[in-house]
Order: structure tokens, then sequence, then C-alpha cells
């Protein structure tokens, strides 16, 4: 595909499509496990997303295996690993290899959970500034749809994946920019179980699958053992365990044996689609100056969307602890009409990769500014600070538990 076919597409049409139908590798009805959620009510177990969709003209029980976010997510770590190999991606990072922290070396706008508006880089300099009250900052706290410049040149995927600027002016009324391109992969036909409730009636869903649990501790720790756990750690004494000692179980300190457990997690399915649009008329909302530059800017945007799925398919779908998806045949991109026709094109990785090369170019001679290099931030003291007493008290087992949320921004 050539950058002028690509510029007649955005400007032109509905959007781009693919439903790709997916199977666990283990191969077809294989168990896959799809990400948890708290359940509804105090101490629910955990539960899957169950909704039922129209398939093919008829109601199917589905579950949600990938959400709109988490996808969201791992397209942007495809784009930083594409980066990383190469391809030039305006971003921003804050540099942690200075600061003593232990593990973190760097955070980019492709990993903080609110893109370049997050917190990570709102608390951190460029240039010896606060990073929203330098020129660069205040540029992108008066983006708005109307001209939207600022983020294209620093932080593009702020417009093809969402943001929104939360902490701006009028209590949060910062600007938002609705996503433009949109990924979820869905479980079709899972066998459940509907559970009537008798005190309101209301029929409860969920899956007919079961997770079992057990360890058997080499040791033979038993459970009648007595361990105190407290200030100085767990001991078999009281005294030995310190200051706020407290009787607990062996198990509390992680010994002993884990009695079989038998839950309704995980499910069989005929089968997962992954599907993905990239909006062109979401594209046409954005303005970036008039004429040229909003073709330009359009366009450079649909690549770089195009450039994310196609590195995703190469890194396949190994989504989470036995949920490992693989492709079941090809399925072509769709070119979707106005008037709801839809044209096969084809876009492999390398294709994608020489057509946002190719849009790039064509922004850049339209007067965009990207710079050089990555936009690099330090992080000022106190950012540095939380960090390290959150891992202090996370090494002494006191800094409570990291919620859980399947990784979704």
């Amino acid at each position: 595909m050539q950058i002028s076919a690509l510029n007649k597409m955005v400007a032109e049409s509905a959007a781009v499509r693919r439903r790709q139908t997916l199977q666990p590798a283990g191969g077809k009805g294989d168990k896959i496990f799809p990400p948890t959620y708290p359940g509804e009510g105090r101490n629910a177990p955990p539960r899957h997303v169950y909704e039922l969709r129209r398939v093919d003209g008829r109601e199917a029980w589905c579950v949600l295996v990938d959400s709109v976010q988490s996808q969201a997510n791992r397209l942007e770590e495809a784009l930083l690993l594409a980066l990383r190999c190469g391809l030039a991606i305006p971003h921003v990072v804050v540099d942690f290899r200075n600061s003593g922290l232990d593990g973190i070396t760097e955070i980019t706008s492709f990993d903080a959970p609110h893109r370049v508006y997050d917190a990570i880089l709102r608390d951190s300099f460029l240039n010896g500034e606060p990073f929203m009250s330098s020129e660069v900052g205040k540029r992108l706290a008066k983006a708005s749809v109307a001209d939207a410049s600022a983020l294209l040149e620093v932080s593009p995927t702020a417009l093809l994946f969402g943001a929104w600027h939360s902490t701006g002016e009028g209590g949060g009324l910062g600007a938002k920019f609705a996503r433009c391109l949109v990924s979820e992969i869905v479980a079709i036909d899972v066998p459940v179980e509907e559970l009537p409730n008798r005190r309101t009636g209301e029929v409860q869903v969920r899956t007919t699958g079961r997770r079992t649990g057990s360890r058997i501790d080499p040791l033979g720790i038993l459970r009648a053992v007595e361990v105190y756990k407290g200030k100085a750690g767990w001991s078999t004494t009281e005294a030995g365990a310190g200051e706020k000692a407290k009787k607990v179980r062996p198990s509390e300190i992680n010994h002993g044996n884990i009695a079989p457990s038998v839950d309704p997690l995980g499910i069989t399915c005929d089968h997962a689609e992954h599907t993905f649009v990239l909006s062109f008329a979401g594209l046409r909302r954005l303005r970036f100056g008039g004429g040229e530059k909003d073709a330009a800017g359009r366009a450079f945007l649909a690549a770089l969307g195009l450039v994310a799925l196609t590195e995703q398919d190469a890194r396949g779908y190994a989504l989470r602890s036995r949920c490992d998806l693989v492709c079941d045949g090809s399925a072509p991109l769709e070119l979707i009409h106005p008037d709801g026709r839809a044209d096969q094109i084809i876009v492999d990785r390398t294709a994608a990769r020489t057509l946002y090369e190719s849009a790039f170019d064509q922004a850049t001679k339209a007067r965009f500014a990207f710079a050089a290099e990555p936009l690099r931030l330090t992080p000022q003291d106190k950012l540095v600070d939380i960090v390290r007493r959150s891992q202090e008290l996370a090494l002494a087992g006191e800094g409570g538990e990291q919620a859980d949320e399947d990784g979704d921004k």
C-alpha cells in the first residue's frame, strides 16, 4: 500500500477492521483462563465477565478474554518493542536510572497508565522545572480536538488509544480524547451454569469449568503446630516473633499443606474472536491546523495503528497463565466504506512499517515538529521517595497487596 492510498482511505472511508478467529494453543476445546474480576457482594469469589451477545443471528454466552483497555496496553507494548528495534515513534521517558531505586530504570508514555497525562510524568522535571509547567507541558495542557498537534508531536499513542487530562482546568474538565482504535478478544459459545438467587430471583451465570488447587508440603509441617507472627517476623514462640505477635496458622507464613480446593473458574468455548477496528471517522474529528496538516496527522495515526496490529500479530497471543491463543486461519483486513461495503486489503508487518515511515516523512514535510530523540524527564525527589518507601514496606511485608486489575489502563 502506498501513502497516497492511505491518505485517500483516511479521508473517505469509515474504518479498517478485522475479525480474527482464535483457538487455544492446546487445540479446540482446551480450557483457557480469562481474567478474573471481584465478585459482587462482600467476600464473593472472583469471577469471569459474561455477556449474552448476538452471534450470527442468535444469542450466545460469551466471556471477556482481553478487554479493550488490556488490548490497548498490549498494543502499546508491541509499539514500544518496535521502537526499540529502530522504528521512530515520538514518546516521553521518565529516567529513574540515577534515582537509586531497585528494579526501575525508566517509565515511558507507552507504560504509564494515563499515558502522557499520567501522574508519573506530571511529578517529574523537564530541564529542571515541573513537566506540566514547562513549555511542552503547557502545550499538552492546552491540546484539544480542535488542535491536537502537541499530542501528535510528543505522544501520538494518546490520540490513538485515548487520553484524558483529568487534572486540567475546571476541576478535572481537561481535554478528553476518545480512542480511535478499539481492540478486544472475546470467547464465543461458552458453556455456563445459570444459578437463580432464591432471595432476589435474579439469575447469576458462572462457568461450568473448574479450577483445582492443592499443595503437599515436602517438610510435612502440620496445621496444629503453634506459630506466631509479629514485627520480628515469625517464630514458634510469642517472644521470638517480637512486638505485636499473634498466633497464626503455618499456612499464613507459607508453610504446610494447602488443602484441595475446587473453584468455578476457567472456560471452554467454540472459539475466541479478536475484533480490531481503526476508525477513520474518529481520526477525522482530530484537527491539526487545517489543510495538509490535518491530512498528514490523521494518516500518521492510521499508519501507527496498523503497525500496532501487525506487531502484536508477530508477537502472538500469550495473554496470561493458561490463556495462550493461536490464529485459526488468517483473516484479512477490511476497508469499510461509508455505505457499509467492505473491500479486503493486505497489510503485513513489513508493509505496515514501510507505510508508517512514509507517513512520518509526510507529517514532517507538513511541518510537524518531531524531536530526533524522546523527551526525557527526571523524577522529582518526592516521586522517588514514595517509590522507595513503597519498596521498603514491600520488602518488610508491611505494604499491603497491590490491586490485580488485569493490567488495564
